[in-house]
């Protein structure tokens, strides 16, 4: 079981990338073309890669006050029409340039408020997607979509269900009373209890539950209270997030007062009590802010050595081409990341030219992939083969890495990697910290863009 060291997490617990791509997305600029895209797509249909769809879904009846996500506040549901149509055309034109015959071994709706839509919006962009993408129809892929445990019934999951989605998650974030009044998201103890119970019902392979310490008036023992009364629930997944106030850049976040929120020394005894109790109950540290129970999909992955990680956090098919829809969402072609509009209006007008959205992005060079491959691969299986690295790259680790083993000799002297077998490997302790272990091996960092990375824990 991983310690709970709360000097090492004062030591290494600053910001750092999430690396859900590499380099992050604060490295995409405005150079990549549709050209690359074409390329990168006729790629992936050549070497029949698999696919992996993301769409997003800006949506929100009401304000939560620590969001910091790409969203639309309006308790009018007409606001969706213009953008279904507009995601509906984005469907299509990418879809002429995939081979239709490429199989979505995984699918994830995000937000925004994804269940802000009408059962019906919800039905035809999930037909929309199945007429021009090979979805899998035996229950066999990973459909997942983000609910608002407000905006749903029994009824309502069971159409989601039937429609083909197999993985809930649920935005959580604190059962106290106080704090969801804090925060204007009130969503009582029993209507979560209840989705919990309707989505059993309805046979979901695995239900994920967002937690974030550091909200305004938590304490070490309020949290502690609500993630009793969560674990009790048994979801599947837990996701433990650090809440970041940043009212200069969120003006949401200003409807939260400094003085409601907990010092950083009671932030930290709330994540090492957390963390404790989690383990305690029976969950594994996945990595960074996700654990899981042992028979779920993610902590099997893990064991065998097959975890990933995308836009989606951590995954089982880091090796599907993933291809977002709508406005921000974005697209992970391989050696190639491309970002549509951040903007609606921008979004729309792209989409109406019968164009790739495209705003910005990267595109990847030997280097980026090697150092890709060392850095997820790392984070997710813990352990670095410096013979298979030789094999895959044709190069030495020793050699080409020479100006980060002073910081590995470091992190050894300190217990949180060590040799095995011609393999670095992460270690308990160093588990805690793991993206700070891998933050030399990144070849993008510029310290100046520190404060825009979340902190590591």
């Amino acid at each position: 079981m991983t310690v709970w060291n709360p000097d090492l997490i004062r030591q290494y617990g600053g910001p750092g990338a999430r690396y859900t791509s590499y380099p992050a997305a604060t490295r995409f600029h405005e150079e990549v073309s549709l050209g690359d895209v074409q390329r990168s797509v006729a790629a992936g249909n050549r070497a029949h890669r698999n696919l992996s769809l993301y769409c997003h879904i800006p949506f929100c009846a009401s304000v939560c006050y620590y969001c910091a996500c790409n969203r639309v506040i309006t308790a009018n549901r007409d606001r969706a029409l213009p953008y279904i149509a507009h995601l509906k055309t984005e469907i299509r034109q990418k879809a002429a340039l995939v081979d239709r015959q490429r199989p979505v071994v995984q699918m994830h709706w995000g937000g925004g408020t994804p269940t802000f839509l009408s059962d019906a919006q919800i039905t035809e962009l999930v037909y929309e997607l199945a007429r021009y993408f090979h979805l899998l129809e035996d229950d066999r892929g990973d459909y997942a979509i983000e609910i608002d445990p407000r905006t749903v019934d029994r009824a309502r999951l069971g159409l989601l269900r039937g429609l083909g989605f197999n993985r809930l998650s649920l935005g959580v974030q604190d059962l106290d009373p106080r704090v969801q009044q804090a925060v204007n998201r009130v969503q009582p103890v029993a209507m979560i209890r209840q989705v919990f119970e309707d989505a059993r019902a309805f046979d979901f392979h695995s239900i994920n539950a967002d937690l974030i310490y550091g909200l305004p008036w938590q304490s070490e023992t309020s949290l502690a209270h609500s993630l009793e009364q969560l674990i009790a629930l048994r979801p599947e997944r837990i996701s433990l997030y650090n809440y970041a106030h940043l009212p200069a850049r969120f003006k949401i976040q200003r409807q939260i007062p400094e003085r409601t929120l907990p010092s950083p020394e009671e932030k930290l005894a709330m994540l090492v009590r957390a963390g404790g109790m989690l383990q305690q109950a029976g969950y594994e540290l996945i990595g960074m802010d996700h654990f899981a129970l042992p028979d779920d999909d993610l902590a099997r992955a893990r064991r065998e050595g097959t975890l990933h990680r995308n836009f989606q956090g951590y995954t089982l098919h880091g090796d599907a081409d993933l291809i977002g829809f709508g406005v921000s969402a974005i697209s992970d072609l391989h050696d190639l990341y491309a970002q549509a509009p951040k903007r609606i209006e921008d979004w729309q007008d792209s989409v109406a030219k019968g164009d790739w959205p495209l705003e910005r992005g990267y595109l990847l060079n030997r280097d980026d992939r090697l150092r890709r491959w060392v850095i997820i691969g790392f984070l997710c299986q813990l352990r670095l083969d410096l013979a298979e690295f030789r094999q895959v790259w044709g190069v030495d680790f020793v050699d080409y890495f020479n100006d980060v083993l002073p910081q590995l000799a470091t992190f050894e002297k300190q217990g949180l990697i060590t040799m095995q077998d011609s393999a670095l490997v992460i270690t308990d302790a160093g588990r805690l910290v793991a993206r700070a272990l891998v933050m030399p091996f990144d070849n993008h960092q510029d310290p100046s863009t520190g404060e825009r990375f979340s902190r590591i824990i």
